[in-house]
């Protein structure tokens, strides 16, 4: 047995990338769109996993956009997706100078919680030990739901 993807539905691609790709910083490694189905996959890699995810052989996010419209609710049951971070306090900064709400800041500078625009929780992990508590992150509080 192999572990492939995750699949998230979402409900417009030019969000959805903007958000996965151009500031959560994943990059997209194939795309298939079917007519006959009418819906569009789209397969996403970390990073650090770009090369092996080219090799079919690393677990990507697989966002699937359905053409006809569909409302999805609840992104939280699906639970999250996980990715562990060189530095947890630059990526959240990141995230926020682009307009992306940290839900849970990472005031013990070893987890945060964000979420994509079809609400999907993305738990950010940093790599190694936790970094020192630094503010603003110590001392902000949750936002919302994660």
């Amino acid at each position: 047995m192999q572990y492939l993807h995750t699949m998230v539905r979402v409900t417009d691609v030019d969000a959805s990338l903007d958000f996965y790709c151009n500031k959560l910083g994943l990059e997209e490694i194939r795309r298939h769109e079917s007519e006959q189905g009418r819906f569009t996959l789209i397969f996403l890699a970390a990073p650090d996993d770009k090369e092996r995810a080219l090799a079919d052989k690393a677990p990507m996010v697989e966002l699937t956009y359905n053409w006809d419209p569909e409302e999805y609710h609840g992104g939280r049951n699906f639970g999250h997706l996980a990715y562990a971070v060189d530095d947890i306090y630059a990526l959240c900064q990141h995230l926020m100078d682009n307009g992306v709400t940290i839900n849970r800041p990472p005031r013990d500078g070893h987890m945060a919680f964000v979420r994509s625009p079809d609400g999907i929780s993305i738990e950010l992990l940093q790599k190694g030990d936790p970094l020192e508590p630094a503010e603003p992150w110590a001392s902000m509080k949750n936002t919302g739901a994660w």
